[in-house]
Protein backbone atom coordinates (compact mmCIF):
# COMPACT_ATOMS: atom_id res chain seq x y z
CA UNK A 1 0.00 0.00 0.00
CA UNK A 2 1.45 3.12 -1.02
CA UNK A 3 1.86 6.50 1.15
CA UNK A 4 -1.49 7.69 0.35
CA UNK A 5 -3.27 4.83 0.64
CA UNK A 6 -1.64 4.06 4.18
CA UNK A 7 -4.18 2.38 7.07
CA UNK A 8 -4.22 6.10 8.53
CA UNK A 9 -5.43 7.84 5.43
CA UNK A 10 -7.93 5.15 4.14
CA UNK A 11 -9.14 5.62 7.88
CA UNK A 12 -9.56 9.38 7.68
CA UNK A 13 -10.91 9.02 4.63
CA UNK A 14 -13.65 6.78 5.64
CA UNK A 15 -14.42 8.58 8.55
CA UNK A 16 -15.29 11.42 6.24
CA UNK A 17 -17.36 9.71 4.31
CA UNK A 18 -21.50 10.85 4.35
CA UNK A 19 -23.23 7.18 5.10
CA UNK A 20 -25.15 5.38 7.45
CA UNK A 21 -21.67 4.32 9.29
CA UNK A 22 -20.97 7.67 9.90
CA UNK A 23 -24.01 9.65 11.09
CA UNK A 24 -23.74 8.71 14.73
CA UNK A 25 -27.12 6.66 14.35
CA UNK A 26 -28.21 4.68 17.64
CA UNK A 27 -26.53 1.36 17.74
CA UNK A 28 -28.97 0.65 20.77
CA UNK A 29 -29.72 -3.80 20.22
CA UNK A 30 -33.64 -3.16 20.79
CA UNK A 31 -34.11 -0.15 19.02
CA UNK A 32 -31.92 -1.75 16.46
CA UNK A 33 -34.16 -4.90 16.22
CA UNK A 34 -37.24 -2.94 16.19
CA UNK A 35 -36.17 -0.92 13.17
CA UNK A 36 -34.99 -4.34 10.80
CA UNK A 37 -38.50 -5.28 11.84
CA UNK A 38 -40.65 -2.29 10.51
CA UNK A 39 -38.26 -1.85 7.54
CA UNK A 40 -39.15 -5.12 6.41
CA UNK A 41 -42.90 -4.70 6.39
CA UNK A 42 -42.51 -1.78 4.17
CA UNK A 43 -42.96 -3.78 1.27
CA UNK A 44 -40.70 -4.17 -1.53
CA UNK A 45 -43.13 -3.27 -4.66
CA UNK A 46 -42.34 -1.68 -7.46
CA UNK A 47 -42.28 1.91 -7.59
CA UNK A 48 -41.24 2.70 -3.80
CA UNK A 49 -39.21 5.56 -4.16
CA UNK A 50 -37.34 4.75 -1.11
CA UNK A 51 -36.82 1.14 -2.16
CA UNK A 52 -32.77 2.19 -2.35
CA UNK A 53 -32.37 3.92 0.82
CA UNK A 54 -34.55 1.28 2.74
CA UNK A 55 -32.11 -1.27 1.64
CA UNK A 56 -28.95 0.46 2.75
CA UNK A 57 -30.97 1.12 6.08
CA UNK A 58 -31.28 -2.60 6.62
CA UNK A 59 -27.63 -3.27 5.59
CA UNK A 60 -26.53 -1.02 7.83
CA UNK A 61 -28.58 -2.64 10.85
CA UNK A 62 -27.83 -6.24 9.59
CA UNK A 63 -24.43 -5.10 9.60
CA UNK A 64 -24.40 -3.97 13.43
CA UNK A 65 -26.71 -6.92 14.35
CA UNK A 66 -23.27 -8.93 13.55
CA UNK A 67 -24.80 -10.52 10.06
CA UNK A 68 -22.22 -9.70 7.41
CA UNK A 69 -23.09 -11.69 4.50
CA UNK A 70 -27.04 -10.10 4.92
CA UNK A 71 -25.33 -7.16 5.01
CA UNK A 72 -23.39 -7.23 1.88
CA UNK A 73 -26.58 -9.05 0.02
CA UNK A 74 -28.84 -5.57 1.09
CA UNK A 75 -26.12 -3.45 0.07
CA UNK A 76 -26.43 -5.65 -3.61
CA UNK A 77 -30.24 -5.18 -3.55
CA UNK A 78 -29.84 -0.97 -2.95
CA UNK A 79 -27.55 -0.77 -5.35
CA UNK A 80 -30.10 -2.76 -8.23
CA UNK A 81 -32.76 -0.63 -6.56
CA UNK A 82 -31.54 2.96 -7.57
CA UNK A 83 -30.83 1.59 -11.24
CA UNK A 84 -34.18 0.40 -11.36
CA UNK A 85 -35.47 3.67 -10.07
CA UNK A 86 -33.06 6.07 -11.49
CA UNK A 87 -32.62 4.34 -15.15
CA UNK A 88 -29.47 5.20 -14.33
CA UNK A 89 -26.27 2.83 -13.74
CA UNK A 90 -24.79 5.78 -11.71
CA UNK A 91 -25.19 9.03 -10.25
CA UNK A 92 -24.91 11.12 -6.99
CA UNK A 93 -27.47 8.98 -5.32
CA UNK A 94 -24.81 6.17 -5.07
CA UNK A 95 -22.38 8.27 -2.70
CA UNK A 96 -23.85 6.81 0.30
CA UNK A 97 -24.60 3.42 -0.93
CA UNK A 98 -20.59 3.48 -1.99
CA UNK A 99 -19.58 4.61 1.50
CA UNK A 100 -21.05 1.93 3.02
CA UNK A 101 -19.63 -0.34 1.09
CA UNK A 102 -16.14 1.70 1.24
CA UNK A 103 -16.97 1.25 5.39
CA UNK A 104 -18.15 -2.68 4.89
CA UNK A 105 -15.10 -3.87 3.23
CA UNK A 106 -12.99 -1.74 5.69
CA UNK A 107 -14.46 -3.78 8.73
CA UNK A 108 -14.04 -7.28 6.22
CA UNK A 109 -10.59 -6.75 6.14
CA UNK A 110 -11.15 -6.04 2.01
CA UNK A 111 -8.84 -2.55 2.25
CA UNK A 112 -8.14 -2.40 -1.55
CA UNK A 113 -12.21 -3.25 -2.04
CA UNK A 114 -12.60 -0.49 0.77
CA UNK A 115 -10.04 2.04 -0.92
CA UNK A 116 -12.21 1.30 -4.30
CA UNK A 117 -15.20 2.41 -3.39
CA UNK A 118 -13.84 5.67 -1.95
CA UNK A 119 -12.29 5.83 -5.57
CA UNK A 120 -16.14 5.31 -6.78
CA UNK A 121 -17.25 8.03 -3.90
CA UNK A 122 -14.71 10.67 -5.09
CA UNK A 123 -15.67 10.20 -9.19
CA UNK A 124 -19.32 10.73 -8.35
CA UNK A 125 -18.35 13.68 -6.12
CA UNK A 126 -16.64 15.72 -9.13
CA UNK A 127 -18.71 14.36 -11.66
CA UNK A 128 -22.02 15.69 -9.75
CA UNK A 129 -20.89 18.66 -7.65
CA UNK A 130 -23.64 19.85 -5.10
CA UNK A 131 -25.20 23.27 -6.90
CA UNK A 132 -24.74 25.26 -3.70
CA UNK A 133 -20.36 25.22 -2.37
CA UNK A 134 -20.02 24.31 1.26
CA UNK A 135 -23.50 22.04 1.19
CA UNK A 136 -23.98 18.16 1.11
CA UNK A 137 -25.31 17.33 -2.67
CA UNK A 138 -29.23 17.17 -2.36
CA UNK A 139 -29.18 13.34 -2.97
CA UNK A 140 -27.47 12.90 0.48
CA UNK A 141 -29.05 15.31 2.48
CA UNK A 142 -32.21 13.54 1.52
CA UNK A 143 -31.22 9.77 2.48
CA UNK A 144 -29.36 11.53 5.69
CA UNK A 145 -32.96 13.26 6.58
CA UNK A 146 -34.91 10.64 5.87
CA UNK A 147 -32.89 8.04 7.68
CA UNK A 148 -32.65 10.12 10.64
CA UNK A 149 -36.02 10.17 10.60
CA UNK A 150 -36.14 6.78 11.93
CA UNK A 151 -33.40 7.02 14.72
CA UNK A 152 -36.46 9.37 17.07
CA UNK A 153 -37.68 12.59 17.74
CA UNK A 154 -34.45 14.12 19.11
CA UNK A 155 -33.12 13.43 15.16
CA UNK A 156 -36.39 14.50 13.42
CA UNK A 157 -35.68 18.13 13.55
CA UNK A 158 -31.90 17.92 12.06
CA UNK A 159 -34.31 15.37 9.66
CA UNK A 160 -36.52 18.34 8.97
CA UNK A 161 -33.51 20.56 7.67
CA UNK A 162 -31.83 18.14 5.68
CA UNK A 163 -35.05 17.48 4.18
CA UNK A 164 -35.36 21.10 3.87
CA UNK A 165 -31.86 22.26 2.37
CA UNK A 166 -32.10 18.86 -0.34
CA UNK A 167 -35.74 20.47 -1.67
CA UNK A 168 -33.93 24.53 -1.47
CA UNK A 169 -31.55 22.97 -4.37
CA UNK A 170 -33.85 20.07 -6.00
CA UNK A 171 -37.70 21.11 -5.67
CA UNK A 172 -38.84 18.75 -8.32
CA UNK A 173 -38.01 15.34 -5.91
CA UNK A 174 -42.34 14.88 -4.68
CA UNK A 175 -40.99 11.70 -2.55
CA UNK A 176 -38.69 14.89 -0.49
CA UNK A 177 -41.59 16.71 0.04
CA UNK A 178 -43.73 14.17 1.19
CA UNK A 179 -41.33 12.70 3.49
CA UNK A 180 -40.63 15.76 5.01
CA UNK A 181 -44.05 16.79 5.90
CA UNK A 182 -44.71 13.64 7.06
CA UNK A 183 -41.52 13.95 9.11
CA UNK A 184 -43.00 17.22 10.76
CA UNK A 185 -46.17 15.50 11.46
CA UNK A 186 -44.67 12.76 13.11
CA UNK A 187 -42.45 14.99 15.43
CA UNK A 188 -46.21 16.25 17.02
CA UNK A 189 -47.81 13.23 16.60
CA UNK A 190 -48.62 13.06 20.57
CA UNK A 191 -50.35 16.61 20.42
CA UNK A 192 -53.94 16.62 20.41
CA UNK A 193 -54.72 19.99 19.26
CA UNK A 194 -53.37 18.81 15.48
CA UNK A 195 -50.90 20.80 13.30
CA UNK A 196 -50.65 24.88 12.94
CA UNK A 197 -52.09 26.77 10.12
CA UNK A 198 -48.93 26.61 7.76
CA UNK A 199 -47.99 22.91 8.37
CA UNK A 200 -51.15 22.24 7.65
CA UNK A 201 -51.58 23.84 4.06
CA UNK A 202 -48.48 22.26 3.69
CA UNK A 203 -49.55 19.28 3.89
CA UNK A 204 -52.72 20.01 1.66
CA UNK A 205 -50.28 20.85 -1.07
CA UNK A 206 -47.78 18.21 -1.07
CA UNK A 207 -51.30 16.07 -1.30
CA UNK A 208 -52.14 17.34 -4.11
CA UNK A 209 -48.31 17.07 -5.40
CA UNK A 210 -48.03 13.06 -4.48
CA UNK A 211 -51.99 12.24 -4.97
CA UNK A 212 -51.48 8.49 -5.02
CA UNK A 213 -49.50 8.15 -1.30
CA UNK A 214 -52.53 7.18 0.58
CA UNK A 215 -50.11 7.05 3.72
CA UNK A 216 -50.08 11.40 3.44
CA UNK A 217 -53.68 11.28 2.46
CA UNK A 218 -54.72 9.29 5.69
CA UNK A 219 -52.51 11.68 7.93
CA UNK A 220 -53.80 14.61 6.69
CA UNK A 221 -57.13 13.32 6.63
CA UNK A 222 -56.56 12.52 10.55
CA UNK A 223 -55.06 16.26 11.13
CA UNK A 224 -58.49 17.35 9.36
CA UNK A 225 -60.15 15.70 12.17
CA UNK A 226 -58.17 17.08 14.99
CA UNK A 227 -59.55 20.36 13.98
CA UNK A 228 -62.40 19.63 14.02
CA UNK A 229 -63.85 18.55 10.41
CA UNK A 230 -66.10 15.77 10.37
CA UNK A 231 -64.63 13.40 8.13
CA UNK A 232 -66.18 9.52 8.80
CA UNK A 233 -67.37 9.58 4.29
CA UNK A 234 -63.58 10.02 3.83
CA UNK A 235 -62.25 7.74 6.09
CA UNK A 236 -64.36 4.92 4.68
CA UNK A 237 -63.93 6.00 1.73
CA UNK A 238 -59.94 5.97 1.99
CA UNK A 239 -60.22 3.00 3.81
CA UNK A 240 -61.52 0.77 0.77
CA UNK A 241 -58.78 2.52 -1.08
CA UNK A 242 -55.87 1.82 1.63
CA UNK A 243 -57.58 -2.13 1.75
CA UNK A 244 -56.85 -2.50 -2.39
CA UNK A 245 -53.49 -1.82 -2.29
CA UNK A 246 -50.20 -3.21 -1.22
CA UNK A 247 -50.41 -3.65 2.49
CA UNK A 248 -46.90 -2.72 3.80
CA UNK A 249 -46.53 -0.55 6.53
CA UNK A 250 -46.18 2.66 3.95
CA UNK A 251 -49.34 1.59 3.10
CA UNK A 252 -51.57 3.88 5.57
CA UNK A 253 -53.22 0.42 6.97
CA UNK A 254 -52.49 1.51 10.59
CA UNK A 255 -52.96 5.05 10.23
CA UNK A 256 -56.41 4.61 8.50
CA UNK A 257 -57.70 2.12 11.59
CA UNK A 258 -56.48 4.98 13.73
CA UNK A 259 -58.32 7.61 12.43
CA UNK A 260 -61.63 4.87 12.20
CA UNK A 261 -60.94 4.48 16.15
CA UNK A 262 -60.73 7.86 16.79
CA UNK A 263 -63.27 9.81 14.29
CA UNK A 264 -65.79 6.79 13.19
CA UNK A 265 -65.84 3.74 15.51
CA UNK A 266 -63.39 1.42 16.81
CA UNK A 267 -65.97 -1.81 15.90
CA UNK A 268 -65.46 -0.15 11.90
CA UNK A 269 -61.31 -0.44 12.48
CA UNK A 270 -61.78 -4.18 13.45
CA UNK A 271 -64.20 -4.72 10.68
CA UNK A 272 -61.68 -3.26 8.15
CA UNK A 273 -58.85 -4.75 9.35
CA UNK A 274 -60.30 -8.02 9.47
CA UNK A 275 -61.66 -7.88 5.82
CA UNK A 276 -57.87 -6.60 4.94
CA UNK A 277 -56.16 -9.97 6.75
CA UNK A 278 -59.13 -12.20 5.04
CA UNK A 279 -57.67 -11.21 1.85
CA UNK A 280 -53.89 -11.28 2.71
CA UNK A 281 -53.37 -14.11 5.57
CA UNK A 282 -50.10 -14.81 5.67
CA UNK A 283 -49.13 -10.46 5.69
CA UNK A 284 -47.58 -10.56 8.90
CA UNK A 285 -48.05 -6.57 9.08
CA UNK A 286 -51.61 -6.84 8.76
CA UNK A 287 -51.98 -9.68 11.80
CA UNK A 288 -49.90 -7.01 13.88
CA UNK A 289 -53.01 -4.05 12.88
CA UNK A 290 -55.43 -6.36 13.19
CA UNK A 291 -54.35 -7.49 17.06
CA UNK A 292 -53.98 -3.57 17.57
CA UNK A 293 -57.70 -2.99 16.50
CA UNK A 294 -58.40 -5.78 19.52
CA UNK A 295 -56.11 -4.19 22.01
CA UNK A 296 -58.05 -0.54 21.11
CA UNK A 297 -61.10 -2.37 21.87
CA UNK A 298 -60.49 -3.93 25.09
CA UNK A 299 -57.96 -1.92 27.02
CA UNK A 300 -58.77 1.56 25.59
CA UNK A 301 -62.35 1.71 24.96
CA UNK A 302 -62.60 0.10 28.56
CA UNK A 303 -65.56 -1.93 27.92
CA UNK A 304 -66.93 -3.24 31.34
CA UNK A 305 -67.76 -6.67 30.16
CA UNK A 306 -66.02 -7.51 26.85
CA UNK A 307 -67.07 -10.67 25.60
CA UNK A 308 -64.69 -13.70 26.15
CA UNK A 309 -64.52 -14.66 22.38
CA UNK A 310 -63.33 -11.64 21.55
CA UNK A 311 -60.91 -11.41 24.17
CA UNK A 312 -59.63 -14.88 22.74
CA UNK A 313 -59.14 -13.44 19.64
CA UNK A 314 -57.28 -10.93 20.55
CA UNK A 315 -55.02 -13.54 22.75
CA UNK A 316 -54.40 -15.98 20.08
CA UNK A 317 -53.56 -12.40 17.71
CA UNK A 318 -51.31 -11.44 20.01
CA UNK A 319 -49.56 -14.60 20.84
CA UNK A 320 -49.17 -15.58 17.12
CA UNK A 321 -47.34 -11.78 16.28
CA UNK A 322 -45.41 -12.02 19.29
CA UNK A 323 -43.92 -15.55 17.72
CA UNK A 324 -43.64 -13.39 14.39
CA UNK A 325 -41.64 -10.53 15.62
CA UNK A 326 -39.19 -12.45 18.42
CA UNK A 327 -36.66 -9.99 18.25
CA UNK A 328 -39.34 -6.79 18.70
CA UNK A 329 -42.19 -8.14 20.44
CA UNK A 330 -42.08 -6.03 23.92
CA UNK A 331 -45.09 -3.74 23.33
CA UNK A 332 -47.28 -6.69 22.39
CA UNK A 333 -46.38 -8.59 25.21
CA UNK A 334 -47.03 -5.54 27.38
CA UNK A 335 -50.38 -5.56 25.19
CA UNK A 336 -51.04 -9.70 26.00
CA UNK A 337 -50.60 -8.95 29.59
CA UNK A 338 -53.17 -6.39 30.15
CA UNK A 339 -55.89 -8.45 27.58
CA UNK A 340 -55.27 -11.31 30.15
CA UNK A 341 -56.18 -8.62 32.63
CA UNK A 342 -59.39 -7.67 31.35
CA UNK A 343 -59.98 -11.59 30.75
CA UNK A 344 -62.53 -13.17 32.99
CA UNK A 345 -60.26 -16.30 33.67
CA UNK A 346 -56.70 -15.41 33.04
CA UNK A 347 -56.04 -12.79 35.14
CA UNK A 348 -53.27 -14.32 36.97
CA UNK A 349 -51.36 -14.78 33.77
CA UNK A 350 -51.70 -10.81 33.41
CA UNK A 351 -48.83 -10.81 36.82
CA UNK A 352 -47.09 -13.50 35.85
CA UNK A 353 -46.69 -12.14 32.05
CA UNK A 354 -45.54 -8.50 34.00
CA UNK A 355 -43.03 -10.24 36.48
CA UNK A 356 -41.05 -11.94 33.43
CA UNK A 357 -40.94 -8.41 31.79
CA UNK A 358 -40.03 -7.29 35.19
CA UNK A 359 -37.08 -9.72 35.72
CA UNK A 360 -35.80 -9.44 31.82
CA UNK A 361 -32.64 -7.39 30.66
CA UNK A 362 -34.06 -4.45 29.03
CA UNK A 363 -32.21 -1.17 27.65
CA UNK A 364 -33.49 2.10 29.72
CA UNK A 365 -36.02 2.93 27.23
CA UNK A 366 -37.62 -0.23 27.54
CA UNK A 367 -37.84 -0.60 31.19
CA UNK A 368 -39.24 2.92 31.39
CA UNK A 369 -42.09 1.46 28.96
CA UNK A 370 -42.54 -1.08 31.15
CA UNK A 371 -42.41 0.77 34.22
CA UNK A 372 -45.06 3.18 33.11
CA UNK A 373 -47.33 0.56 31.62
CA UNK A 374 -47.14 -1.94 34.49
CA UNK A 375 -47.95 1.11 36.93
CA UNK A 376 -51.06 1.92 35.10
CA UNK A 377 -52.22 -2.10 35.09
CA UNK A 378 -51.55 -1.98 39.33
CA UNK A 379 -53.42 1.21 39.12
CA UNK A 380 -56.92 -0.22 37.15
CA UNK A 381 -56.51 -3.52 37.13
CA UNK A 382 -54.89 -4.75 40.55
CA UNK A 383 -56.43 -1.32 42.37
CA UNK A 384 -52.72 -1.05 44.23
CA UNK A 385 -52.05 2.80 43.97
CA UNK A 386 -49.13 2.67 46.11
CA UNK A 387 -47.44 0.11 43.89
CA UNK A 388 -48.65 2.08 40.81
CA UNK A 389 -47.21 5.32 42.44
CA UNK A 390 -44.07 3.25 43.10
CA UNK A 391 -43.39 2.02 39.19
CA UNK A 392 -44.27 5.57 38.07
CA UNK A 393 -41.74 7.23 40.00
CA UNK A 394 -38.90 4.15 38.54
CA UNK A 395 -40.30 5.24 35.19
CA UNK A 396 -39.66 8.92 35.38
CA UNK A 397 -36.25 8.49 37.46
CA UNK A 398 -34.86 6.77 34.06
CA UNK A 399 -33.59 10.08 32.63
CA UNK A 400 -34.40 9.30 28.89
CA UNK A 401 -37.02 12.18 27.66
CA UNK A 402 -40.15 9.98 26.17
CA UNK A 403 -43.53 9.68 26.28
CA UNK A 404 -44.02 7.42 28.86
CA UNK A 405 -41.32 9.41 31.30
CA UNK A 406 -43.82 12.99 30.53
CA UNK A 407 -46.61 10.21 30.89
CA UNK A 408 -45.73 8.92 34.66
CA UNK A 409 -44.20 12.46 35.96
CA UNK A 410 -48.05 13.75 34.67
CA UNK A 411 -49.92 10.92 36.59
CA UNK A 412 -47.39 11.86 39.69
CA UNK A 413 -48.27 15.60 39.53
CA UNK A 414 -51.82 15.22 39.38
CA UNK A 415 -51.77 13.29 42.53
CA UNK A 416 -49.44 15.55 44.33
CA UNK A 417 -51.68 18.22 43.85
CA UNK A 418 -54.36 16.40 44.40
CA UNK A 419 -53.16 15.52 47.91
CA UNK A 420 -55.56 12.47 48.31
CA UNK A 421 -52.95 9.50 48.08
CA UNK A 422 -51.18 8.20 51.03
CA UNK A 423 -47.59 8.79 49.69
CA UNK A 424 -48.33 12.45 48.46
CA UNK A 425 -44.96 13.70 50.78
CA UNK A 426 -42.64 11.32 49.16
CA UNK A 427 -44.20 12.15 45.77
CA UNK A 428 -43.74 15.88 46.46
CA UNK A 429 -39.80 15.01 47.52
CA UNK A 430 -39.52 12.81 44.54
CA UNK A 431 -40.76 15.37 41.56
CA UNK A 432 -38.64 18.13 43.77
CA UNK A 433 -35.33 15.92 43.42
CA UNK A 434 -36.15 14.14 40.01
CA UNK A 435 -32.99 14.80 37.13
CA UNK A 436 -33.68 15.96 33.63
CA UNK A 437 -32.65 13.91 31.05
Amino acid sequence: MSAAQSPTTLASKLEALQCHFTWDLDPNRSKLLRLRDKLEDIGTEEGNSWLGHIYNLRGFIQYQLGFTEEAQSLFSRAAEAFRQMRNSDEGPWLVVHYGNMAWLQHHLGDQAESQAHLTKVDTLMEKYPSPFQDELHPEIYAEKAWTLMKFGADKKRLAADYFQRAIRMQPDMVEWNTSHILGLVSALKHSNTGLKADILENMRLAKEQDPENLYLAVHYLEQCGKKGDRIEDEARELGRKVVRNPLGSYSGMKAVLRVYRNYVSVDEAIDLAEEALEQHPDERYLKRCVALCYKWKIIFFRESHPKQSMIDRAISLHKEVISLYPHSSLVKKIDLANIYAKSHRDQAKAEEMYQELLDSDLEPADKQMLYNNYAKYLNFDRRDSNGSVKYHMKAAAIPQQSFFRENSIRVLEKLKDRRRNRMCREIELFLANLQEP
